[in-house]
C-alpha cells in the first residue's frame, strides 16, 4: 500500500484518465495538511479554488461539491492525517454552447502527512514573475528550476524578486518579515497563500502588530528577521538571503506558529 488516494470526481482515477493531464497545464490546485480529518482555513482553500477557476475558465464549481470530494477522499484514505491536494482542470476539449464554460473535473490526492524542513534556511535571490502570479496553477516549472540552480551555488532554495525589484515570493513558499515589533508582509505580484490568510487573520484576532510593505535587496541588512511558510508550516526561519545575514528571531517564529495553531481545524 503506497500510502496515496487518487480520486477523479469521488472515484478512484484511471490511467486513461490521469495521462491526458501529464501533457497538459490548464489546471489549478490547493494543497493543504490534514489533521484529525480536519483543515486549516478551508474557507481561504474554497475560495482560492473557486476563484482561481472562475479566472481560468470563467466558471466554477459549487464549494458544496468541492467539499463533497474532499470528503469522499479522506474517506477513502482511512486516517486522519493526511496530505492533501485538489486540483480542478477543464478536460481536453470540453467546452458548452451557451457560453458558460466547461464543466469541470476535481482531482483529489492524499498522501503521508508533511512537516517543513526545520532550517534555518539560505536562499538566492533570483528575478522571477510567473504568468497569472496569483493564481496557483500547475504551470510552474521555474519554481523547481530555480531551486535547482541555487542548490548548485550551495543555497537551501530560491526566493523571487519581482520585475519592479520587490520581494515577492519563494519557490514553494510565502515570505514573511520582521522588524524587530512588527510582522512585514511583502508587496508585490505573487500567490497569496492559505497559510498567510490564516496567520494574518489569527495575528489581527492576538493583537499583535501587522504591516504591508515593499521589501527590496536594498532593505535585507535592516531586517531583523525572515522566514518563509506554506501548507506544510507556518514559519521555517531564514538566516541568509544572497550574501546578507539575516538575524535568528525565535519570537518571530513562534508568533507565526501560535496564530497558526489558533485557527480551528474544520472538516470538509
Amino acid at each position: 500500500m503506497s500510502g496515496y488516494v487518487v480520486q477523479r470526481n469521488g472515484r478512484a482515477a484511471t490511467v486513461e484518465e490521469l495521462a491526458p493531464l501529464a501533457f497538459a497545464g490548464n489546471a489549478h490546485f490547493t494543497a493543504a495538511q490534514v489533521r484529525d480529518g480536519g483543515v486549516r482555513g478551508l474557507d481561504l482553500h474554497m475560495r482560492r479554488l473557486r476563484v482561481a477557476s472562475q479566472e481560468m475558465f470563467g466558471t466554477a464549481l459549487p464549494d458544496e461539491r468541492v467539499r463533497e470530494l474532499l470528503r469522499v477522499a479522506l474517506a477513502a484514505g482511512g486516517t486522519a492525517d493526511v496530505s492533501l491536494r485538489a486540483t480542478v482542470y477543464a478536460p481536453v476539449g470540453a467546452g458548452t454552447d451557451d457560453g458558460s464554460g466547461p464543466e469541470l473535473d476535481v482531482l483529489v490526492r492524499t498522501g503521508p502527512p508533511v512537516t517543513g524542513p526545520a532550517g534555518p534556511l539560505a536562499v538566492e535571490a533570483v528575478e522571477y514573475e510567473g504568468v497569472l502570479p496569483a493564481v496557483k496553477h500547475v504551470g510552474e516549472m521555474a519554481k523547481t528550476y530555480y531551486p535547482r540552480q541555487a542548490a548548485t551555488r550551495g543555497f537551501d532554495d530560491a526566493v523571487f524578486v519581482d520585475r519592479r525589484g520587490r520581494l515577492s515570493e519563494g519557490s514553494i513558499w510565502n515570505l514573511a518579515f520582521w522588524d524587530g515589533s512588527t510582522v512585514v508582509w511583502p508587496v508585490a505580484r505573487m500567490l497569496g497563500g492559505v497559510t498567510m490568510g490564516i496567520v494574518r487573520r489569527q495575528l489581527d484576532r492576538l493583537g499583535a502588530p501587522q504591516r504591508d510593505a515593499e521589501i527590496t535587496l536594498a532593505d535585507v541588512p535592516g531586517l531583523a528577521g525572515a522566514v518563509v511558510m506554506n501548507s506544510w508550516t507556518p514559519g521555517v526561519p531564514v538566516h541568509r538571503i544572497d550574501e546578507t545575514a539575516v538575524p535568528e528571531a525565535p519570537s518571530f517564529v513562534e508568533l507565526l506558529h501560535r496564530a497558526y495553531e489558533a485557527e480551528p481545524l474544520t472538516s470538509p
